[in-house]
């Protein structure tokens, strides 16, 4: 039977969601518990890769078992799971879902949000990223509204990924200012990797004014990586919300 599960987890210390050699990472950690708990092999399948040091708040992924269903009904699976996963790692909730679900396919929308504090604080350091210098947000929404109107993110695309298309539709792109914090809130049917912290990265050129908004477009048009800004800090980026039909 199939089950989707809803985490969230802090990448400070992590090198991404997904498994790989010599490295620690999310779902080696959520495979782990999993097979522990349920005493069968566990392979999760996430709704899509997050970079190294990249939180998630809502992260959604799915996995196949076949006992899970008898365990007693008075076992509280999720309180279970918490207690075998590290600290930085929580479970919220496990459900039955129909045997063609896809955490990944099936994803209809994602939402990410940067954060950044522009006054010293020592308890957002971890989860957000300090920029003391004068932003013009008015330019960079401005900027960021351009986004709606492309579909190929090729120049916000890490190179030599193995994206089969770097085609995407941008649905929300806004800057918010929070108090002393600023908040980018993008949605779109799909990312590629990278591109939420290249964008970041470029945007803020916009602001600091070593960009125009016109230059922002060439950018995207161009189609080259080379083109757009360097990439902001992984640790201020969280994946927010997964939405399904």
């Amino acid at each position: 039977m199939r089950y989707f599960i809803c985490l969230s987890y802090s990448g400070t210390h992590y090198h991404g969601w997904q498994v790989q050699e010599n490295a620690r990472t999310v779902q080696e950690e959520l495979n782990r518990a999993l097979s522990v708990l349920l005493k069968e092999e566990i392979q999760t399948v996430g709704a899509g890769r997050t970079d190294a040091g990249v939180h998630a708040r809502n992260y959604i992924a799915h996995f196949d078992s076949e006992n899970l269903a008898f365990l007693p009904e008075r076992l509280d699976i999720v309180y279970k799971l918490n207690c075998i996963l590290p600290d930085d790692v929580c479970v919220h909730s496990v459900v039955p879902v129909q045997d063609t679900a896809h955490a990944r396919f099936d994803a209809t929308l994602r939402i990410y949000r940067y954060y950044i504090h522009r006054k010293p604080n020592p308890f957002a350091h971890e989860f957000s990223v300090y920029i003391p210098y004068n932003l013009d947000i008015t330019k960079m929404n401005e900027a960021a509204a351009k986004l709606f109107e492309y579909d190929d993110f090729t120049s916000f695309a890490r190179l030599h990924s193995d994206n089969k298309t770097n085609i995407c539709k941008v649905l929300q792109a806004v800057w918010e200012e929070v108090e002393d914090n600023l908040i980018f809130t993008i949605a779109a049917d799909r990312f590629l990797r990278n591109m939420v912290r290249a964008i970041v990265g470029t945007l803020l050129e916009v602001g600091r004014g070593k960009i125009t908004v016109d230059d922002f477009v060439q950018i995207i048009e161009r189609r080259e990586r080379g083109a757009a800004g360097t990439s902001a800090p992984a640790k201020g980026l969280f994946l927010e919300e997964i939405r399904y039909e």
